[in-house]
């Protein structure tokens, strides 16, 4: 069972509305959700909160270490309450997922995302739940940090947020460790596929992110 719900992201009201805060996001919309508040917790270095559910604690937690040492915010609070990391899903920004789908995966490599790498790198192993929301990419890897940086596009953002939405259906699937059922809410109903811009005759080259 999912005991921790991460949410990554960068503190400040300058990255609030940015996609590399999406993470942040949704952890916002669970408590609203299970009307809880998110407070300042300074021994985990982020914005926490506990909920009782079954008679179990789940908590919440926002990290504000800025998204790079996002670990340290992790491990403090896993360790203290003896959370396994198979018992932690951390919500993240996703480039390789279009916006408007998510995709929740179990263990692998932090591919490039600097929140896994320092959360992989302080709990020593990358077996932990990911729900990865889906930011898509700007198409060109030198754009990559630009691009989580920047605000969505309003139609992005209304994608986003309801992907948010239907995959909060699965929180209870989570926290009673029926991860099957879980998957299988959050990779169902899924809108489809935009289609790529269309290339002018002779034209070769990348389209333009938009």
């Amino acid at each position: 069972m999912i005991k921790l719900f991460v949410g990554l992201g960068n503190p400040g009201p300058e990255y609030e509305a940015t996609r590399h805060n999406a993470g942040f996001w949704w952890i916002d919309a669970l408590a609203r959700d299970w009307k809880l508040n998110l407070v300042p917790e300074r021994g985990y270095h982020g914005l926490a909160a506990r909920a009782n559910i079954g008679g179990q604690s789940i908590w919440l937690l926002e990290p504000q270490t800025f998204m790079n040492l996002s670990g340290k915010s992790v491990a403090a609070l896993a360790r203290f309450f003896k959370i396994a990391p198979e018992e932690i899903l951390v919500v993240h920004d996703e480039l390789d997922v279009v916006p408007g789908q998510a995709k929740l995966k179990f263990g692998g490599s932090h591919a490039g995302h600097n929140g896994l790498r320092d959360i992989h790198a302080q709990l020593g192993t990358g077996d932990y739940w990911r729900l990865r929301l889906g930011i898509g990419h700007p198409g060109v890897k030198s754009e990559v940090v630009n691009w989580v940086l920047k605000k969505p596009l309003k139609e992005q953002r209304e994608l986003i947020d309801d992907t948010i939405v239907r995959t909060l259906h699965a929180a209870p699937a989570l926290v009673a460790g029926e991860m099957e059922k879980a998957t299988m809410l959050i990779h169902t109903s899924k809108p489809p596929r935009p289609k790529p811009p269309r290339r002018e005759p002779g034209d070769g080259g990348t389209p333009a992110a938009t």
